[in-house]
């Protein structure tokens, strides 16, 4: 069987730009397409250099290692090493999937023209083949993470909250908003955004069910007592939100508020409580709302 030089190193540079582009993709980067060219051409080179071993070192791990390195860091330019090896894993996980996809594909068309030569699949087979194992391999590992990615998306949406206020504590189901961008205006504090009937044991109903009426200004309904102690206490919190662009909260700061997530627990002090008076879910799945940024 006769095999080109010029071929194996288009086919490999075609299967190294497309692996690269969906390892770009699926990790969000910003992708440079000159950048993506110039890494698949080294990989591709290697390929030639592993077909005609020109080079006796060709095989060596250590050599393996230090080109995937090379390729990655050409292809992204990552500024961190964490974010280089992550980078790198993504890589080979792409890569892992795209050679299984791809010459299983090359297998059922041609089988009788494949052959391994120094550890790499070589044939006759057409070019067409290699790019359309290529593009299947490509939708499969695009949508395979984003199916992945969407349930462990769902699974930390959630966490528990502890809030401790007037020295009781309490504990709720908190949903992690991403979009929750909620700050008191003054000192630029976050915000958590919690259910009024989930304070009743730490504040007042007195406050708690006149929270309209406090925002208004209207205080009548409220002890004199009360009035005294809660008065320079509770914030006045602009928000807006669909169907409502100049909505208010009532804040309050709580002593601490700890976060428990099944990694880690983190006590947070410069925190406001929102105090929102009707239910955030009907079915009562998540009490309070916390942005993305206290985490």
């Amino acid at each position: 069987m006769t095999i080109y030089i010029d071929v194996v190193l288009i086919e490999n540079l075609i299967m190294n730009y497309i692996i690269l582009l969906a390892t770009g993709l699926i990790l969000k980067l910003k992708i440079k397409h000159i950048r993506l060219i110039l890494a698949s051409l080294l990989g591709a080179i290697y390929s030639i250099v592993a077909y005609t071993r020109v080079l006796e070192v060709y095989s060596s791990f250590v050599l393996k290692i230090i080109l995937s390195v090379l390729i990655v860091y050409i292809a992204f330019n990552p500024q961190k090493v964490k974010q280089l090896w992550k980078d790198i894993l993504i890589f080979y996980l792409t890569s892992f999937v795209f050679g299984g996809a791809a010459f299983a594909l090359i297998y059922i068309v041609k089988p009788q023209d494949i052959l391994m030569k120094n550890g790499l699949f070589l044939g006759t087979y057409p070019l067409k083949t290699v790019i359309l194992g290529a593009i299947i391999a490509f939708f499969i590992i695009i949508t395979a993470f984003t199916v992945v990615k969407k349930k462990i998306s769902k699974k930390d949406m959630f966490c528990k909250t502890e809030i401790q206020l007037n020295g009781e504590k309490i504990k709720a189901n908190t949903m992690i908003d991403t979009g929750n961008m909620l700050k008191e205006p003054i000192t630029n504090t976050p915000v958590i955004v919690v259910e009024h009937t989930l304070l009743y044991q730490c504040m007042p109903k007195e406050i708690l069910n006149n929270l309209e009426n406090i925002i208004g200004g209207d205080l009548e309904k409220i002890p004199d007592k009360i009035k005294e102690e809660y008065i320079l206490k509770l914030k006045l919190i602009p928000f807006s939100s669909l169907g409502k662009q100049n909505g208010m909260l009532i804040g309050i700061k709580p002593e601490y508020v700890k976060i428990i997530t099944e990694e880690q627990e983190k006590i947070k002090e410069n925190v406001i409580i929102g105090i929102y008076n009707k239910s955030l879910t009907k079915k009562g799945e998540y009490r309070a709302l916390m942005g993305i940024e206290l985490l």
